[in-house]
């Protein structure tokens, strides 16, 4: 039997070298064209998921499949005006793009004079923060095994040159099996070995150099990282002040304190990730993403396990079917709006698409 530092050591060499291995795939498929191989017709619209500033996301059939999916559907004039126009191009490029089991991923992308359409597999377990608000709080072992694929996660994304900058409980998905699913990459950005400035995230999950406008690079997903670890165990974020700025200025001085129930391991982990010296952060020193994985709070966490889906959660959300929404609220009926001309045709140009539907080529 191996010992877990002779595991973990394995799962070094394992995963570094599969990413290795899908930086090319990678690469390939961030430049490729992207397939509008369907139209809104050719889905059965069932109810409304969720609703938001960037449109509204929509269960759905596709033709006579039993497969459903989940659409989102975010109007052209919202994008331009709110000037989301790269982040859009840039959720659907990485949703084709990323290949790994803990991201949601692409299935369908369309356009029409009125709406952009990007559809994706339907996760009916609901978001990491519909369960987290029901329990207050999530025990420490079911904390480990939610961060521990948030980890793999961002390991991928950080090989592949890309910073996420959007962690968040209601951006994590369950699946019906137990396992999360990472969402909402429209603040994905490829930076490889460069820094970014760009302020964007969550208030609670934002890092000091975000705020302090320094340049930032992977960093910033480390530290929210080690927001989320916090909020799990404690049921609330380790930085919290209704006032923005007094928000702001607390993340920037690190000061925080841990719950009573907080084991030393949890508390020591949560204290070196959420450290504003990046160069005293863990997932950001020379150790890299090893500092955290090796730490003592993962000890009993086989990584390869999870990695390939073979751990057996301890929450399975109790969902009756594929079509079972119960963790989702309830919305009116779904209306869009019908366009006579292509809108903002000039400034979706940016949407490089290969159009194989035989009504498209027409």
């Amino acid at each position: 039997m191996k010992s877990g530092d002779d595991r973990l050591q394995k799962h070094y060499l394992t995963f570094e070298s599969y990413l290795r291995r899908c930086k090319k795939d990678f690469e390939t498929k961030i430049q490729d064209k992207i397939d509008q191989s369907t139209l809104f017709e050719d889905f059965k619209p069932m109810k409304i998921l969720g609703t938001g500033s960037f449109g509204k996301v929509v269960l759905c059939q596709y033709k006579d499949e039993e497969e459903l999916y989940a659409m989102k559907i975010m109007e052209k004039v919202n994008i331009v005006r709110t000037k989301q126009i790269v982040h859009t191009i840039s959720e659907v490029k990485f949703l084709d793009a990323f290949k790994f089991p803990f991201i949601i991923n692409l299935q369908y992308f369309f356009k029409n004079n009125v709406y952009i359409f990007i559809v994706m597999p339907f996760i009916n377990g609901g978001e990491m923060f519909y369960h987290l608000r029901s329990t207050k709080k999530f025990d420490e072992t079911l904390s480990k095994f939610y961060a521990a694929q948030v980890t793999l996660a961002f390991e991928y994304m950080h090989h592949m040159g890309v910073v996420y900058r959007d962690l968040k409980p209601e951006n994590i998905l369950i699946d019906s099996t137990g396992y999360l699913k990472i969402t909402d990459l429209g603040f994905c950005k490829k930076i490889d070995s460069q820094r970014t400035y760009t302020l964007c995230g969550t208030p609670e999950y934002l890092a000091p150099e975000i705020i302090l406008s320094q340049g930032y690079n992977f960093s910033v997903d480390w530290w929210s990282l080690g927001v989320l670890i916090y909020e799990m165990c404690a049921g609330f974020p380790p930085f919290y002040a209704k006032d923005h700025m007094k928000l702001y200025e607390r993340i920037v001085t690190g000061k925080f304190t841990c719950p009573p129930h907080f084991s030393r391991a949890v508390k020591d982990l949560v204290i070196n990730i959420l450290q504003v010296d990046r160069s005293k952060r863990f997932g950001v020193m020379k150790g890299g993403s090893r500092d955290i994985k090796g730490h003592e709070w993962f000890k009993t966490v086989d990584f390869d396990q999870i990695f390939a889906r073979k751990y057996k959660p301890l929450f399975v959300p109790p969902v009756q079917g594929q079509g079972d929404t119960k963790f989702f609220d309830e919305y009116g009926e779904m209306k869009l709006r019908e366009g006579s001309f292509n809108e903002y045709e000039e400034e979706f140009k940016s949407f490089t698409l290969r159009q194989t539907h035989p009504r498209l080529e027409k």
